[in-house]
C-alpha cells in the first residue's frame, strides 16, 4: 500500500489559530485565493459559508478543514506541497482570521520526485 504524501500541510502556529477561530466561529474551511482582493492569500471562511465552485480542487484538510483551490490556480500550484503557516499582520478583508493579529500565509516547495508519484489524490469538490 502506497503512502501519500500530504499537498496541503499546516504548522503548528497555523494549526493553533485554527482551533482559536473555530473556538469563535465553528467549524471552518479554506480557499487558495486567486489573487483578487488578498493576494493569494489562504481565505479561511465558516464551513458552508463559501460557495465552492464545481471545478475547484479539494486538495485535502488542515486541522481537519478542507482546503480547496480553483483549477486555474491548481495548474500553477499541482507540483508543490502547501505549508500553510500564521504569521503576524492583519488577514484578508473577508477571512475569519482578519482581527486575530495573525494571518495565514501559503508557502510551498517542490515535491521529490518520489513524492510527486505518492502524491494525495484530488477531487472536485461538487459539495462541502
Amino acid at each position: 500500500m502506497t503512502k501519500y504524501v500530504a499537498r496541503v500541510v499546516a504548522t503548528p502556529t497555523a494549526l493553533e489559530l485554527i482551533a482559536q477561530i473555530e473556538g469563535r466561529h465553528g467549524k471552518v474551511m479554506f480557499h487558495q485565493s486567486g489573487g483578487c482582493c488578498d493576494g493569494s492569500s489562504p481565505m479561511c471562511y465558516p464551513l458552508g459559508e463559501f460557495i465552492v465552485g464545481d471545478l475547484d480542487v479539494r486538495m485535502g484538510e488542515i486541522g481537519g478543514a478542507p482546503f480547496y483551490m480553483s483549477p486555474r490556480q491548481f495548474e500553477y500550484w499541482q507540483h508543490t506541497q502547501l505549508i500553510i503557516d500564521a504569521i503576524p499582520g492583519r488577514g484578508g478583508m473577508f477571512s475569519l482570521d482578519n482581527g486575530t493579529e495573525r494571518r495565514f500565509l501559503t508557502r510551498s516547495r517542490l515535491f521529490t520526485d518520489d513524492e510527486h508519484e505518492r502524491r494525495e489524490p484530488i477531487a472536485q469538490s461538487r459539495a462541502i
